[in-house]
């Protein structure tokens, strides 16, 4: 074996020089998230510049959530194989390349071939998972995938930093010719990429950590065949795919219903996105102290009473009286205050049970963290790329803009339902979901 990697075992103690893996991990997927998802706010000066259709539009942010999604599954097996480290860094050096040609593009096309190249940045999840559970201890698992998790919040970061950028360098030329503007972000983001990647290369403990170093591919894959696994990639969608579609539905959803500016109908959608990622690593505690299961019951209840309120649509119940009078009754409407105080409670659900999610993982398939967590983050992102057409789709069927909630609320009955079957098998019937040895005795109460 190299002298560059250790294999693992699958249940090990927390290692010294984890709190460096946690953090590098952690500043490295925060970094790749906000590149990731970028175009939510570039979109609207490129349109403008390039005399785009909102249809053409939707398609640049798509290509880029949609690779950013669809290699998970191996990366995180090559992390499993080579180690996080290795992997983290060579992704920071190579999205760095389409992020600075992003600011060069002349011409939609380009655009839209850079932008789905800049999406792989959104792979780095499932790499960050496996790095981080080769070092830390079944203990502390939880905890440092929440706190890793929590990286989620660089969805926020050009919504906050971009547009005061946009506008105050508008029309300048910097050094080497680089424009200002919103061609500007993105050279901004290539010099942190590399940045980065250099502080990676000399903090970052070594020799790597791979836990499936000595696995066959088809030794890695093997688990993908129990259905645990789709149940997990499931569960992400409703809490990862959900947060991902909301962070670009909600600030034209704000718009369009309450009839307030951009710029308000972005700083309410951060409060969405804030305790959505940055209670990642508070649900990573509490699955450490009382277990995933624990963790997700209060998820799903949470969810389904926001999504529940979220789903009704203002209005009234008319009653046709035998007279042919006509009387309205039950009048209910919801201001945009109270609106963005259930987004909010919403969000911090999706928080809890992203961490949850991934404090299964490591407890079911110790030995087998970068495939199976590359699968589920895999069907989250991709959650993110299918879920805005259905709330279009469905707003259009139904005539009813609140109909959004109804999906997020039909997808958490469905995951909350197949979770009390599974645990009520494991618990009265002795099935195969049973928990494994290494999982904490509180999740098996």
């Amino acid at each position: 074996m190299s002298k560059n990697l250790i294999e693992v075992p699958p249940n090990h103690p927390t290692e010294k020089g984890a709190g460096r893996v946690v953090t590098m991990s952690t500043i490295a997927f925060t970094l790749m998230f906000a590149v990731w998802l970028m175009f939510g706010i570039l979109g609207i000066p490129i349109q403008e510049e390039f005399g785009l259709s909102d249809v053409q539009l939707s398609w640049i942010s798509a290509v880029a959530v949609l690779n950013g999604s669809m290699w998970r599954l191996p990366a995180g097996m090559l992390a499993d194989r080579i180690g996080g480290r290795k992997i983290t860094i060579f992704m920071l050096f190579a999205t760095a390349i389409p992020a600075y040609m992003v600011s060069i593009a002349n011409s939609y096309t380009w655009i839209l071939i850079l932008a789905f190249l800049v999406g792989f940045a959104g792979n780095l999840f499932s790499v960050g998972v496996s790095w981080n559970s080769a070092w830390f201890g079944q203990d502390r698992k939880g905890l440092a995938l929440g706190i890793f998790g929590a990286g989620n919040v660089g969805a926020s970061v050009t919504k906050l930093i971009g547009p005061g950028i946009i506008a105050a360098t508008a029309g300048s030329t910097f050094i080497l010719g680089i424009q200002g503007g919103w061609r500007l972000v993105p050279v901004i983001y290539a010099a942190l990429l590399v940045t980065v990647g250099i502080l990676t290369i000399f903090v970052a403990p070594k020799p790597d950590h791979a836990p499936g170093s000595q696995q066959t591919i088809a030794e890695q894959l093997a688990p993908l065949k129990q259905v645990r696994v789709w149940r997990f990639s499931l569960y992400y969608v409703a809490v990862f795919g959900a947060y991902v579609a909301l962070s670009a539905w909600l600030p034209k959803y704000y718009v369009d219903n309450f009839d307030i500016s951009l710029a308000t109908a972005g700083l309410l959608t951060a409060t969405f996105i804030f305790p959505a990622s940055l209670l990642r690593p508070l649900g990573g505690w509490i699955s450490d102290r009382w277990g995933a299961r624990a963790a997700l019951y209060l998820t799903w209840a949470i969810m389904l009473v926001t999504s529940g309120i979220l789903m009704m649509p203002s209005g009234f119940i008319t009653i046709v009286h035998p007279d042919g009078s006509q009387t309205q009754h039950l009048h209910y409407g919801m201001n945009v205050y109270a609106f963005a105080i259930l987004v909010f409670f919403l969000g911090c659900a999706m928080g809890i049970g992203k961490a949850a999610v991934y404090k299964y993982i490591p407890a079911y398939f110790p030995d087998n963290v970068g495939s199976v967590g590359g699968l589920v983050g895999m069907f989250g992102g991709l959650g993110g790329f299918f879920l805005p057409p259905l709330f279009a789709y469905t707003k259009v069927f139904s005539g009813f803009p609140s109909s959004t909630f109804f999906v997020i609320f039909i997808l958490v009955v469905v995951c909350a339902v197949w979770m009390q079957l599974t645990v009520h098998t494991m618990l009265t019937k002795q099935g195969p979901e049973r928990l494994p040895e290494g999982e904490l005795k509180k999740e098996a109460e």
